[in-house]
């Protein structure tokens, strides 16, 4: 078993203190990587995002801090700290910082048929 492989289990982690915003920019932290899924740390500077894309799994996000500007399907809403919000596979979506924001991206693959 490697250190990655135990880094960020067993123990509670402070979301809003485990990743730093950035100057003009968006920063990751990778807390889980697996074949069924993961769990990946961002935070975005005020009017920093993800453009307009798609993906094949449900993507869930909760804001840990701040507020995102969260668009599905050309309709957008303000997510605030302490929500979450499931992005539909296949659909267009796009995240914006509405203020510097902190969320979590949940991915969970879809089980092989």
């Amino acid at each position: 078993m490697t250190k990655e492989d135990t880094e960020n289990k067993g123990i509670a982690i402070a979301m809003r203190e485990s990743i730093a915003y950035a100057d003009g920019a968006v920063v990751s932290k990778t807390l889980l990587d697996k074949k069924a899924g993961t769990l990946t740390l961002f935070s975005f500077d005020i009017g920093q995002g993800l453009s307009e894309h798609t993906a094949p799994y449900d993507a869930t996000v909760q804001v840990i801090d701040g507020e995102a500007e969260i668009t599905i399907n050309g309709e957008t809403q303000t997510v605030h700290a302490g929500e979450l919000i499931i992005m539909p596979a296949n659909i267009p979506h796009e995240l914006r910082g509405a203020k510097r924001f902190k969320m979590l991206l949940i991915m969970i693959r879809e089980k092989d048929a």
